[in-house]
């Protein structure tokens, strides 16, 4: 698995590299570390600004950031690892996209320092932005990281449960673990106008195909590797997940890809989960 992981030197980024060390067997890790000057990106600026020693400013920073590649490189397994590092004068979240996007890699791995929904949106958030924008699977880590054993799997529908299956069969994890995969059921109000059946009714119908959906999945990928336990339950899935996710080292989680305004005013399940989520998140597409 070819594997991307953005750095800036939070804990949060630490704490990434060492959860997605726990989790595979890395084979090839390509380390990028964006340097955001602001206004002073580019030298004509800094020119007609009159700025004194631009130019070791310059310097500084990249030693910096190479400073923060060779520490990094002693974090990750020293035997059988490729490791390639890249470090620019760049805006983060673009440079990691494009990188990223140009790498072919498989995962991208990020810390999150846990900014607001709100500021988030107005301001920007480079986790979140790549996590939105990824071509590729995303594995978001705050501070909490260490040997994973429990994996809570939310699926939502068929799409979701295809798209995970083919993940885990594709990059096992590195040890042995206990999957839990969950769905939620979400009742019809009855006071939606486009309610066409009696609430119960619904209710159980959509119950009972989600007990097939998770069913379907466990038994696919119960191996070895993977212990695999099914729970649906009926209620809003953003509070039961968050509420599953505290016991657990992992929550992951399908990505749908809605984006920009219409992922902000109609909300996306994975998008508040990335915010409320206690342990690491894994967004698989």
């Amino acid at each position: 698995m070819r594997v991307l992981i953005a750095l800036d030197w939070s804990e949060q980024a630490f704490a990434a590299v060492r959860e997605v060390a726990y989790l595979y067997d890395l084979q090839e890790v390509i380390l990028v570390h964006g340097i955001d000057l602001g206004m002073f990106q580019y030298p004509l600026v800094a020119d007609l600004s009159n700025m004194q020693g631009y130019g070791e400013f310059r310097n500084a920073m990249a030693h910096a950031g190479q400073q923060l590649l060779d520490h990094t490189t002693t974090l990750l397994p020293s035997k059988g690892l490729s490791v390639t590092g890249i470090c620019e004068f760049a805006k983060p979240a673009s440079l990691i996209l494009d990188k990223a996007r140009d790498s072919g890699a498989d995962l991208v791995v990020i810390g999150a320092r846990g900014r607001g929904r709100v500021g988030e949106f107005v301001l920007g958030s480079v986790s979140h932005r790549v996590a939105l924008h990824a071509h590729c699977s995303t594995l978001i880590v705050k501070e909490r990281e260490g040997p994973v054993k429990r994996v809570v799997v939310a699926v939502e529908g068929q799409e979701d449960g295809a798209r995970i299956k083919a993940w885990l069969r594709a990059h096992p994890f590195k040890n042995a673990v206990d999957l839990t995969i969950v769905t939620v059921v979400r009742p019809i109000p009855s006071t939606d106008p486009f309610n066409l059946f009696p609430v119960q009714d619904w209710t159980d119908i959509a119950r009972r195909a989600a007990e097939d959906l998770v069913k379907d999945l466990a038994t696919a990928l119960m191996n070895h590797r993977y212990t695999v336990g099914t729970q649906v339950a009926v209620g809003d899935p953003i509070g039961t997940l968050t509420e599953r996710a505290q016991t657990a080292d992992l929550l992951m989680i399908g990505s749908h890809g809605r984006k920009g305004l219409e992922r902000f005013l109609l909300g996306s399940i994975s998008h508040a989960l990335l915010h409320g989520s206690p342990c690491p998140v894994l967004v698989v597409r």
